[in-house]
């Protein structure tokens, strides 16, 4: 092909001179958008999976408590020995059930008194999901006769109580008349998420507290329902998540008499939309396992119940796109202004191209090829750069953070390789499509006056 032929023959006779200077700027400008593009989302998919693993690995995907109205820390006891509990696998995507009771209570001291949340659990408990978090100790042996005098408390409130494994803690319980129990410190345990475990959950043995409600053996509080995600079909939940979404738009709108212009608020609405893996999984396993349970009873989501975690997650994949955003723009604006130096550069070669009987398409087609080739050493020299510093984190962990502030000792990273591909494709297309803009300008150029060109 002509026009390639001479992008070569232009490419190896550059040497040192100014549009050589100007083809390695164009390079490493896309080299570093590539770069922090695919760090910014490696490290925002392995922040996000490590938070919601550790929620998951305490709560759970789906929670089912007696429904009530009021809001206190203790569930209303039902019997636990539900269809789901005893033949979770008529529900092939459930993939553990585990039942739960909370009590309130104080821990007392010589030096120290703070209020806390015992949580207990039977053996049904899923340790092998806990034991990531554990980390000092063991977890608690369950007894067939009696309960557990054990509990595994986090690393937080032992350092406030100052106890270590093999200490004995007194809980006094709220209840009327109150009770206390002497505990064992078996296990420390550490999510980090001190505003919603650490700072206040206690793990015990649930035949504790159904000692203290006087609850049968087979009443709790709620069961918790483990999910495997990669059970869903992405497609199957979008189809089924756009369905429900446009449902109630159309009852928000349609139903509402104050809205003149329905099909405008309608389109409004739908542009509104935004798909969410795991939330539309969460949902259909839900609504799935709700039509097989009493009406007393409610499921609840994990997302749900800690909304304001998963919100802010969802908003730092937000910032991570108008990052994205940013570095396209900054990369496209670099290669206009690298095309047009590089066409004004060769005018003279254009003037006499045209003069000889080149069509301006064939001339273009120069510089897009020129253009291409600065494209694809860029997009190898970033996804060297990105993914060489991802993968030394993932490996070595250079990278630190305080976990207090940050819910993890150090920088988390997170392959996905459908993201990486995306992104390379992305910045391809796009700064592609945007070359043809400065290429414009050669059909304008006058033979005559780009040979005299000077």
């Amino acid at each position: 092909m002509l026009s390639r032929f001479i992008a070569q023959r232009i490419r190896h006779t550059q040497g040192n001179s100014f549009a050589s200077v100007i083809h390695k700027i164009a390079v490493a400008s896309i080299a570093i958008g590539l770069a922090a593009a695919l760090v910014s989302f490696l490290i925002m998919y392995g922040f996000q999976a490590a938070v919601k693993d550790k929620i998951y690995s305490f709560s759970n995907h789906l929670l089912i408590t007696r429904f009530t109205m009021n809001n206190a820390v203790e569930e209303q006891p039902f019997d636990y020995r539900i269809e789901l509990y005893n033949n979770p696998e008529q529900f092939p995507f459930v993939t553990h059930v585990q039942e739960y009771a909370h009590k309130a209570g104080l821990v007392k001291t010589d030096a120290e008194v703070m209020g806390i949340i015992f949580k207990g659990v039977g053996k049904s408990f899923n340790t092998a999901a806990f034991d990531k978090n554990l980390l000092e100790g063991r977890f608690i042996q369950f007894s067939d006769s009696v309960y557990a005098n054990e509990v595994v408390i986090s690393r937080v409130i032992a350092n406030k109580i100052n106890a270590r494994v093999g200490d004995e803690l007194t809980i006094h319980f709220f209840q009327n008349p109150p009770r206390f129990r002497r505990l064992e410190v078996v296990g420390i345990y550490e999510t980090n998420l001190s505003d919603y475990f650490d700072s206040k959950v206690i793990i015990g043995d649930i035949g504790l507290v159904q000692r203290l409600n006087d609850w049968a053996p087979h009443q709790a509080g709620g069961i918790e329902i483990q999910i495997n995600m990669n059970y869903f079909s992405m497609f199957s939940l979008w189809r089924e998540d756009l369905a429900i979404y446009q449902e109630y738009v159309r009852e928000a709108i349609f139903n509402n008499p104050e809205i003149n212009n329905r099909g405008l608020a309608y389109s409004k609405a739908m542009l509104d939309y935004s798909f969410n893996f795991d939330r539309a999984a969460l949902e259909s396993a839900a609504r799935q396992i709700g039509d097989s349970m009493d009406y007393d009873l409610y499921l609840e989501t994990v997302r749900d119940k800690y909304i304001q975690v998963f919100e802010w997650l969802d908003l730092i994949k937000r910032q991570v796109k108008i990052l994205l955003i940013i570095i396209l723009v900054v990369v496209c604006v670099n290669m206009i202004s690298v095309i047009l130096i590089l066409v004004m550069e060769r005018t003279p070669m254009v003037g006499i191209l045209k003069a000889m009987g080149a069509r301006n398409q064939l001339v273009r087609n120069v510089f897009l090829h020129s253009g291409i080739n600065l494209i694809i050493r860029g997009l190898l020299w970033g996804n060297a750069i990105g993914l060489g510093l991802c993968f030394f984190q993932y490996r070595f962990k250079f990278i630190t953070l305080n976990p207090h502030d940050y819910y993890m000792a150090y920088v988390p990273v997170q392959w996905n390789w459908d993201t990486i591909l995306i992104l390379n494709g992305i910045v391809f297309g796009t700064v592609l499509a945007v070359l043809l803009l400065p290429t414009l300008y050669i059909s304008r150029i006058n033979p005559i006056q780009a040979i005299r060109f000077d």
